[in-house]
């Protein structure tokens, strides 16, 4: 099987240890792409010494300062939590969605990804995802420790390779990207301000995140983006002839 095009991004690892042992993984179960979001420590001899002949993992390993940087160009997003989480998230088993990350990296990068040990990831992060996996876990100590929760998620992985499956379509459009869903986030806010259309919660904080997990959850794909902010667009140029003084 050739390796598939699945990213392995781990974000803020505090331990060089894990790192290597996440490297050594993801060999295991023939991932090659490790994605690094601000380390710790990195490179560093623990993390060779883990990595116990994955070298050319470790080697090869991309070290970026944003999420968003790691996920550039990346259709399909997995993101993973030990936590329980608002409604607002589709949470998958790792078993149960393996077969959807393997069939959409055969048309654009996916990526799978793993917060901090100790805190995981914030829904800021957690945003970008398409889906959250959760692993099971006894409910008296579900956490995993980092490289282990790699191991398991690399494996579903594997299985989902070997087993024939339905694929994506791959004449369809591809998913947009992280970036060209932040872009249409930040154009949405804009449009948002210009009308005036304010969060009514009490907090009065949670309407883009409301609408930035409604779109996740709805899995735009390059076109369906582009079409969105071409809405927006021509309410922006409505709004602006509307306020041309008459002629």
């Amino acid at each position: 099987m050739d390796p598939p095009d699945i990213r392995i991004v781990l974000v803020a690892p505090s331990h060089p240890g894990n790192i290597g042992a996440a490297a050594r993984a993801m060999k295991n179960m023939a991932l090659t792409s490790l994605w690094l979001v601000r380390p710790k420590q990195f490179p560093h001899p623990e993390a060779t010494a883990r990595a116990s002949g994955a070298d050319d993992v470790l080697a090869a390993a991309r070290v970026v300062d944003s999420l968003g940087a790691a996920l550039e160009g990346c259709g399909f997003v997995a993101a993973t939590t030990a936590r329980e989480r608002d409604q607002y998230f589709r949470v998958a088993d790792p078993r149960a969605e393996a077969p959807r990350i393997v069939g959409e990296a055969r048309r654009s990068p996916s990526a799978v990804v793993f917060g901090a040990e100790r805190t995981g990831l914030t829904n800021e992060e957690l945003e970008a995802a398409h889906v959250l996996l959760r692993i099971p876990a006894s409910e008296a100590y579900p956490s995993l420790n980092l490289a282990m929760a790699v191991q398991l998620v690399a494996y579903e992985l594997y299985r989902a390779r070997a087993t024939p499956a339905p694929a994506a379509d791959p004449a369809g459009a591809p998913l947009a990207t992280a970036a060209e869903m932040q872009q249409l986030y930040a154009h949405f806010a804009a449009v948002l301000d210009e009308i005036d259309f304010k969060d009514r919660t009490e907090s009065g904080t949670h309407l883009m995140s409301r609408i930035r997990r409604l779109l996740q959850r709805a899995e735009l794909d390059h076109n369906e983006a582009n079409i969105l902010r071409g809405i927006l667009t021509a309410v922006q140029n409505r709004r602006r002839h509307a306020g041309d003084p008459p002629r």
